[in-house]
């Protein structure tokens, strides 16, 4: 008669082991994956700081005005009385609008001479009122030589305030904090670094400070139609003096 004590089979529990060296494997492992984490983040800001570290240093020396206007650096802007046409003459003669505000999304006017092609090339730009640059400087991708002036003006008693953007000039004859007369030579017509036809890209803002953005927009809320602008700004016939010597 067999039985099932001392000398029966015996159900021994079973106790898994866990072998060091996989251990230390998978700490390796976990060491390994937050090395490359810190590795490719550390790669992602210096890629960062190459790309547009160069642009922020830029900004920062050519954009000594790009904080908010004071009331008082405000209330020391020229009072513009008339505004005229950027190229040609003041009137506008002498150049053609290829493409108008609003059209394709576009948030200004580009503004050729007459001969068309780069037969403006080189042709002045000038100021179309009395105020001061906050921007001259490279505009970054598409816009080549960008100025920006901003104007105070009287309009039913009340003082306001409105920029000019001249983009893709070739030659830049004014700087940041510089007071401008209208009609004064600021720059030359250019093609923003040989991506286009010669012409002006020309803009007549509701800012204060010298934002640069994109020339194609849905949103147009803060632009102004400029040719509609200037011709509702001609001031009174006895200020049509022509422009400024040179």
């Amino acid at each position: 008669m067999s039985g099932q004590g001392e000398n029966g089979p015996r159900h021994e529990s079973q106790t898994t082991e866990v072998n060091p060296d996989q251990s230390t494997l998978k700490r390796h492992r976990r060491s390994w994956w937050l090395l490359a984490v810190l590795f490719f983040l550390l790669v992602l800001l210096l890629d960062l700081a190459f790309r547009f570290g160069p642009e922020l240093l830029e900004r920062r020396k050519f954009d000594s005005h790009f904080a908010l206007f004071s009331p008082i650096d405000l209330a020391s802007l020229p009072t513009a009385t008339r505004f005229d046409f950027p190229i040609g003459s003041e009137h506008g003669a002498m150049a053609y609008n290829a493409q108008r505000f609003t059209e394709s999304l576009h948030l200004g006017d580009d503004l050729n001479g007459i001969g068309g092609e780069n037969s403006d090339l080189g042709d002045p730009v000038f100021a179309v009122a009395d105020g001061q640059v906050v921007t001259a400087r490279e505009g970054g991708p598409g816009w080549g030589n960008v100025i920006i002036v901003l104007h105070a003006y009287p309009e039913n008693g009340v003082r306001r305030y409105v920029q000019s953007f001249y983009g893709h000039v070739q030659t830049m004859l004014v700087a940041p904090g510089e007071m401008v007369r209208r009609g004064q030579q600021i720059a030359t017509v250019g093609t923003g670094g040989g991506k286009y036809w010669a012409h002006l890209h020309f803009e007549m803002r509701e800012f204060v400070t010298p934002y640069i953005g994109a020339g194609y927009r849905k949103e147009t809320r803060g632009w102004l139609d400029p040719s509609a602008f200037i011709e509702a700004h001609r001031g009174a016939p006895d200020e049509d003096v022509g422009r400024s010597a040179p």
